[in-house]
């Protein structure tokens, strides 16, 4: 019996690494028909130990070859580094950074594109300094685009005198490229913080991006100042660390939510991890139910009263934008 059980274990083994494997070359090997050729190669390879496996027949030479290609995979895949010298698209190719003078934050090159369409924009980029002690609040956007389970989410720092701050976590992507979740698995896109003023990237999902439409929700999260400036710092310093030493992003483990997740734990009684914060679309949920976000009212309720949407279609390039999405009829 523990010999089956063995056996399945090691089966289930060859089928998780050899489907790892085979994607990994398919998507990151030079892509000349080279990536094609070593996939399959591989591929078949982790087929014929899964068989040999199976029947018991020559079991031992072959998964010992299988290892040694893997061992070899392996190492080829550690050479891959990220980069942030790369023929970037318009809206990521500028790095965001920041200067800390005690409570004073200066940060540079905030993004503020004045848009016509999705793709069609003026770039435009400020820098500003922000006072922490004045910092009042800390906002969760949760983004939908394919129903209820799936959301970018993200940042957003309210100053004292009306001043927002959003940090959007993405992937920053080269000219040419476009967003798949299964390449988010395999180092084929930066980690990128865009640090931009809310018409601009709250703007772009309510009036400009229209295939398919998305729906944007902003939660007013509740903590103590303190919890928010921290936040706000190790932030500011996350951003200063990937212009030194860039860093892949990943669909499951640095994406948009769980990286929020990761950025609070510099907070004392962060909440716990939770199966809601990888299935990213039920994140403002489980921050209701955690006390964080406004629990007077049912979740149904704050989710209607926050969709901002309409309020942000008529808003649209007002100065007090960030105050008009704000208030609620």
């Amino acid at each position: 019996m523990i010999k089956i059980i063995c056996l399945i274990i090691a089966e289930i083994l060859i089928v998780l690494v050899t489907l790892w494997g085979f994607l990994a070359l398919l998507f990151c090997a030079p892509a000349t028909g080279l990536n094609i050729v070593l996939s399959v190669i591989y591929g078949l390879s982790g087929l014929l130990t899964f068989i040999c496996l199976s029947i018991n027949k020559w079991n031992r030479q072959v998964a010992t070859g299988f290892v040694v290609i893997f061992v070899i995979l392996v190492a080829w895949w550690n050479t891959i580094k990220p980069s942030n010298d790369r023929d970037w698209q318009t809206d990521v190719a500028i790095l965001p950074y920041t200067t800390i003078n005690g409570d004073l934050v200066t940060v540079y090159n905030i993004r503020n594109f004045d848009y016509r369409s999705e793709y069609d924009y003026v770039p435009a980029y400020y820098d500003k300094t922000f006072d922490m002690r004045k910092l009042e609040s800390v906002d969760l956007v949760a983004v939908y685009w394919m129903g209820p389970a799936i959301a970018h989410t993200f940042l957003t720092f309210g100053f004292n005198g009306g001043d927002y701050l959003a940090v959007s976590i993405e992937t920053r992507k080269e000219k040419g490229e476009a967003y798949s979740t299964l390449r988010g698995f395999f180092k084929q896109y930066e980690l990128y913080y865009v640090v931009a003023d809310e018409r601009d990237v709250i703007r772009l999902r309510t009036n400009y991006r229209k295939d398919p439409p998305e729906d944007v929700y902003l939660y007013r999260i509740y903590r103590p100042v303190k919890n928010g400036q921290r936040t706000f710092l190790e932030y500011m310093e996350k951003i200063n660390a990937l212009n030194k030493q860039p860093q892949f992003y990943n669909t499951l483990l640095y994406n948009c939510t769980t990286t929020i997740w990761y950025n609070a734990k510099v907070n004392p009684g962060r909440v716990p991890f939770s199966w809601k914060v990888l299935v990213s679309g039920y994140a403002p949920e489980y921050l209701y139910e955690m006390g964080v976000l406004d629990t007077s009212i049912p979740f149904a309720e704050l989710q209607r009263r926050n969709h901002v949407n309409a309020r942000a279609q008529q808003a649209d390039k007002a100065p007090d934008f960030s105050s008009l999405i704000r208030t609620v009829d």
